[in-house]
């Protein structure tokens, strides 16, 4: 009998690689490292997630998001998380599949951080694709509160150009620094009140550190959210 680990369980996009062939190893610091966590992490891949479609927001593929959670409740998950914060498209779908604590991206952290700051601080969320993170994704009904939050992305940059190649190169964390550093810079040159980073982008916490350090700010990613619903439970 196959015995069943307790895990956080992730919800990962396709990837586009051969059949058999091995997917680079997880960076550290990034979600699918288990030593981000010190705890056994497990995949499923959502059949036709991709990053194009997934950004854009398919609503058709919210069964395949419930499916494959449903899969890794089975093979032990207790928590789920994602590879993408644009899956917020799909949390209620997905908490409502299964009976584990779901978090499927960052950008549910928005109301808990703006109420760390002072009423005059504000957030960037630095985001893969800001052309499609609009205020429907935020989950703020107050207009004050949407007012303290704003938007950066990296599009157009070398990482977003690799995360859409079938399958992509391994991840450049370097780029993600450079475009990433570019953004706040820009961002802050406008609102200088920004006191809080958040990344909507799961594939930015491998640069956290480097983030932080030249920020000189807090910096909040789906592995502060996934850390959390873990000592929740485990």
């Amino acid at each position: 009998m196959t015995q069943i680990t307790a895990s956080l369980g992730i919800l990962h996009l396709e990837r586009g690689l051969a059949p058999g062939a091995t997917p680079p190893p997880p960076l550290p610091g990034s979600l699918l490292n288990p030593a981000t966590f010190n705890f056994p992490v497990i995949t499923e891949t959502v059949p036709g997630a991709w990053v194009e479609n997934v950004v854009r927001g398919d609503p058709t593929l919210e069964p395949a998001y419930m499916a494959a959670a449903r899969r890794l409740v089975e093979r032990g998950a207790i928590a789920i998380s994602s590879t993408c914060g644009f899956s917020i498209r799909y949390q209620a779908a997905v908490a409502t599949s299964v009976s584990v604590p779901v978090a499927m991206s960052s950008l549910l952290l928005l109301p808990v951080l703006l109420r760390q700051l002072p009423r005059q601080a504000k957030i960037a969320v630095l985001t893969y694709d800001s052309t499609h993170l609009g205020e429907d994704l935020l989950g703020l009904d107050n207009s004050a509160d949407r007012a303290r939050i704003v938007i950066g992305g990296i599009e157009g940059g070398k990482y977003w150009h690799d995360e859409l190649k079938r399958p992509p190169p391994p991840t450049d964390v370097a780029a993600i620094e450079t475009d990433v550093i570019a953004c706040i810079s820009r961002l802050r040159a406008v609102h200088p009140e920004i006191g809080t980073i958040l990344f909507e982008c799961a594939g930015f916490p491998a640069a956290a550190p480097t983030i932080r350090r030249v920020a000189k700010l807090p910096v909040y990613d789906i592995t502060t959210l996934s850390r959390m619903m873990l000592a929740s439970v485990a």
